[in-house]
Parts: structure tokens; C-alpha cells; sequence
């Protein structure tokens, strides 16, 4: 992941307002320290920080085309670049001068105005602007995967920025770019791009065979994991032992001795797999990872941490994650621990498995739906939220040490294909009305006939869903829980309405997360970018997986 920032329609002096915008790029330089540039025009700037995971020696943005007047600057990654820059050099009318996966977005934009970001397969956030013009475009990826933020100054210009960090202390409104959308200089509002059935709360009712559905699944997931490869650097995958990030390990795996680089048709530099795990001792994810690593053969690296250490963190985490929901912070504690140790380690991208739980309700709450069409809209609202949660999460935590963080479940073609199924197939209860383990259906998609090579044993297959904060170590929480009962008085606690009447905190820990963040990014625009997360038919509004009360003895294949 890289980090940028655009002001466009300034009216402050060139000068200072370059000065700014460089000294404002800086509070993003940890999401791409590999090299800065920037942009100049009359009213408009354009910074960009590198972090270079393809095109390595000529991908330095922002990009330009042919004649330097239309500049470009991206936080992502585009998977079917190839296929776009040999449609747009057929047209005649380009030329490239990088091997950027980002660069077929200018001339795209070039031939098409706003009207193309349907074509782009990837994750991204990007702004464009053309200086003949003076006009701009601004969008971002379907699902929300790559933050962006979006704010308005007090002299009518428009800012975009990867973190909110850049662009609070500037704007007097401010907030997060909604996924799936882009907005224009022509509209200047937002315009949805994505607009899929699952998300216009149609429930599919279309039966096709359990073979022909299994098959669909398989494929197209098979398909976003080999697309996310795309590496000219060092990568690894994350590896809880849990079935996401287990099968996005196992396949990646299977294709990794087949690589090619995308401009050579050679082996690629970097076939060997390493996995990364992290948790306190004895965590249940530990043993787990181990043998899934065994199995499918990893370089495999498990890290430790103490409850002690992610209490010191917590400071640095808020600050980067920028929110103060509480189980965001629980799981992001561990991933920040862990991309720093993955850094260290010369690993610059790894793969992972986020997105699953929403796309086939995965979350232990799942069992209570009442029936499969709810179970399919509460799927789509959850896919929905993902950028305020388990996105953000897995981009912040990890680029807080220049990692970028890939996660093929949110491919947005595979999602189409999941979200198409019909929810008798996801729904945790059979046709007889017997319970069965939840993403029923993903596990049964790679569950190999007798003679074909496992994707994974059947113990992994079929292990129970653990959430992340818990699965690193039970006691993570309850220290969590306990730092907080001793931090934060009761007759503190106790003014918590009149401290933040605002979205008042309800437990000490929410109060103690809530105070930090209000140290850092102080004010109600600030605030007002935060969301929670809580079960929607859980047995506890405690989002710990524990708190759910379902076990595995209530669950059958």
C-alpha cells in the first residue's frame, strides 16, 4: 500500500501551499517509505508516498501521460493491468512509459472520462487530474479495502488523503470516501460505479446444483488468490490456521513453483512461501498455523507477544487505525506486531484471508438468523461495513510498517459468484433443520473427492470459526478488560455522558479506547468517522467470538 494525498481548487500561494502539502504527505510516509513525489499545478497538488511492489525500478507516482498534463496518484494495486494496457496500446493512441499496474488508469481516463472504473479489477483508491482542465476525478475500490478519506477546506478546495491524519487539521469537513463510488469535479458529489444485486437487497432465488455452485466457488476463489500474486517483491501469506487464511495459504502454494513475472514470462524471484503467525503462548491459532504449515509445506515464522506489550501499544495502534471500536482494536493489536516482525523480516506483501465471515456469515452469530434471506441481507450489510472494520484493520495495521496486506476474498468478481448463491446453501442450518458448521458451503467447495489432492486435512477443513482477538490467546481480552477496569475510575467512568455525549462509551474499555482517540484526533469530525462493531443476533453485544456461546459440539459438517 502506498499513501496519498490531493488539494485541488486551492487558493493558497503556490509556494506555501507546496510546502504544506509535503509536510502534510509526511504523516502518511509510513504506508510507502520507498520514495515521496509530488505533483504541481496552478490550484492543485498531488503527493505521493511509494511503498513499490511492482514495477520497481520506473512505477514512481505520481504518473503522468504522454504530454504531462494529466497526473495520477494511487493506493493500491490493479490485477488485470495486463489486459488493459495491451486493450489500450492496441487502440493506437498510447504509449507507457512504467510498468506500473497503475499507470493503464490515465489513459483509461483519457479515452473514457469518469466512465471506466467498472474496468478496473484491483484495490485501490486513486485521484486523477487533468491541468488543461482543471477538472479531477476521484474514486474508490468496490468494497472499501484501501482507505480514503475525503474533505472540504475553508477556501472551496477539495481534499483526498489515504489517512485522516493528513487532512483533519485542515478541513472544516471531513469524512470516509464511500467504497464503490467515485466523485468528480463535473458531478461534485458522489456517483456509485459498483451496483451489484446483492447490494440493491435482492436475495438470490435461482437454484442451481450444489455441484455447479461448489464448482463456481472454487474456481473464482482459485482465480482472486493467483490474481494477488503479483509480486515483484518478497511475499508471504498470514496464517492463523483458521480455513480463510488456510486456503488462501494452501493455494497460493499450489501456484507459487508456477509463477511467472508479468513482463518476462520467466520464474519469478521469489517462489518459496513463508507464513506468518503471531499470538501469546499456547494461543489456540499457534498450534493450528503450525500444522497447516506442515502440511502445505511453508517456510513458517510464529511470533509471541505478551498482553503487557499490546498494552503498551495501544497508543500507537489508535494512531494509526484511527478508530476507537473496540473490537477493531482487540484484532488489530496483534496484526501490528505482526507486520512489523514481517518487515524485518524483508517481506513487503502478504496475503490474507479477510472477508469470508461477511460474505458467507461466518461469525458465530450466524447460527441465530431466522431464516436464509435474512441471513443474506445481514451478509450484505456486513460486506458492506467491511471498510469500517476488518479493512481497515488489516490496511492500517499493517502499513503502519510499510507492509501491504492483499485479501482475494474481496475480490469483487469472487463476491458476485458468492453473493449470487442461493443462502439455503449458507445458512448454518440444513434442510432438515439440523445445525452445521458455519461456511458450510466454502468448506465444502474445497473438500476434494477421494484421488484428488487435498486442499487441506480435514481437521482444518473443518475447524470451528475462532475470531481473531480470541484466537491469539484467550487472555488478550481479559487483559484488555482488566488494564481498563484499573485505568479508568469509576467516578471517571461515572461523567462518561457529559465527557463524550456523543456516542458515550458503554464499558470502561470502550472509555479508555475513547479517551486516547480524543487525544489524538480531538473533535466531533473526527469522531463522526468511526463505527462499531456489534453481533446483530448475538448472544452478548461483546463481540469476542466467546461471548456468542456456540460450540463446536452443536455443529455437524
Amino acid at each position: 500500500m502506498c499513501g496519498i494525498l490531493a488539494i485541488l481548487n486551492s487558493r493558497e500561494e503556490p509556494s506555501k501551499l507546496r510546502k504544506k502539502a509535503l509536510a502534510l504527505s509526511s504523516r502518511l510516509r509510513h504506508r510507502g517509505p520507498d520514495w515521496s513525489g509530488v505533483f504541481v499545478s496552478e490550484g492543485a497538488i498531488l503527493t505521493h508516498e511509494r511503498l513499490a511492489i511492482v514495477g520497481l525500478e520506473n512505477g514512481s507516482q505520481p504518473l503522468l501521460n504522454e504530454d504531462k498534463t494529466i497526473a495520477l496518484t494511487v493506493n493500491g494495486e490493479i490485477y488485470n493491468h495486463l489486459e488493459l494496457r495491451e486493450k489500450l496500446i492496441a487502440t493506437g493512441k498510447h504509449t507507457f512509459s512504467t510498468h506500473s499496474d497503475c499507470e493503464p488508469i490515465l489513459h483509461l481516463y483519457e479515452d473514457h472520462g469518469d466512465d471506466f472504473i467498472n474496468q478496473l479489477s484491483g484495490d485501490f483508491a486513486f485521484v486523477v487530474y487533468d491541468s488543461k482542465t482543471k477538472s479531477y476525478l476521484a474514486a474508490r475500490d468496490p468494497i472499501g479495502v484501501v482507505p480514503l478519506y475525503i474533505g472540504w477546506g475553508k477556501d472551496g478546495s477539495v481534499w483526498f488523503s489515504s489517512e485522516m491524519k493528513a487532512i483533519k487539521d485542515d478541513c472544516i469537513k471531513f469524512q470516509p470516501f464511500p467504497p464503490g463510488h467515485y466523485f468528480s469535479s463535473k458531478t461534485q458529489d458522489f456517483v456509485r460505479y459498483y451496483q451489484p444485486k446483492w447490494i440493491q437487497d435482492v436475495v438470490p432465488t435461482e437454484q442451481k446444483s450444489e455441484e455447479e455452485t461448489l464448482l463456481a466457488i472454487r474456481h473464482s476463489f482459485e482465480k482472486a488468490v493467483v490474481s494477488r500474486m503479483m509480486s515483484d517483491v518478497p511475499y508471504g501469506v498470514l496464517l492463523s490456521g483458521g480455513l480463510d487464511s488456510s486456503l488462501v495459504a494452501s493455494i497460493v502454494s499450489r501456484h507459487a513453483e508456477q509463477r511467472v513475472e508479468d513482463d518476462e514470462k520467466s520464474r519469478a524471484w521469489w517462489p518459496r512461501i513463508h507464513s506468518f503467525c503471531i499470538g501469546l503462548k499456547d494461543a489456540p491459532d499457534l498450534k493450528a498455523a503450525r500444522d497447516v504449515s506442515k502440511y502445505l509445506d511453508t517456510v513458517h515464522h510464529e511470533y509471541h507477544f505478551t498482553v503487557q506489550e499490546g498494552l503498551d501499544a495501544l497508543p500507537d495502534v489508535i494512531k494509526h487505525l484511527e478508530t476507537y471500536d473496540v473490537t477493531t482494536i482487540r484484532a488489530s493489536t496483534p496484526m501490528y506486531f505482526l507486520s512489523r516482525k514481517i518487515k524485518a523480516m524483508g517481506v513487503k506483501m502478504v496475503l490474507s484471508g479477510e472477508g469470508s465471515d461477511e460474505i458467507f456469515g461466518g461469525y458465530l452469530y450466524f447460527h441465530n438468523a431466522p431464516d436464509a434471506a435474512e441471513f443474506h441481507r445481514e451478509c450484505s450489510r456486513r460486506i458492506q461495513a467491511l471498510h469500517s472494520f476488518d479493512c481497515l484493520r488489516a490496511n492500517k495495521s499493517t502499513a503502519a510498517w510499510g507492509v501491504e496486506v492483499r485479501v482475494p476474498f474481496l475480490d469483487k468478481h469472487f463476491i458476485d459468484v458468492a453473493m449470487d448463491v442461493d443462502p439455503t446453501y449458507k445458512v448454518c442450518r440444513d434442510a432438515e433443520g439440523k445445525s452445521r458448521m458455519e461456511k458450510h458451503v466454502l468448506r465444502k467447495a474445497f473438500d476434494t473427492k477421494p484421488g484428488e489432492r487435498p486442499y487441506l486435512p480435514e481437521n482444518v477443513l473443518w475447524r470451528q470459526k475462532e475470531q481473531f482477538s480470541d484466537g491469539v490467546g484467550y487472555s488478550w481480552i481479559d487483559g484488555l478488560k482488566d488494564y481498563a477496569e484499573n485505568e479508568v475510575s469509576q467516578e471517571e467512568f461515572d461523567q462518561r455522558e457529559t465527557l463524550f455525549p456523543d456516542d458515550t462509551p458503554a464499558t470502561k474499555e470502550a472509555f479508555l479506547y475513547r479517551k486516547m482517540f480524543t487525544q489524538l484526533f480531538p473533535g466531533k469530525e473526527c469522531q463522526e468517522t468511526v463505527a462499531h462493531w456489534v453481533p446483530t443476533w448475538g448472544a452478548s453485544s461483546d463481540p469476542s467470538g466467546r461471548a456468542q456461546k456456540i460450540h463446536l459440539e452443536t455443529t455437524e459438517k
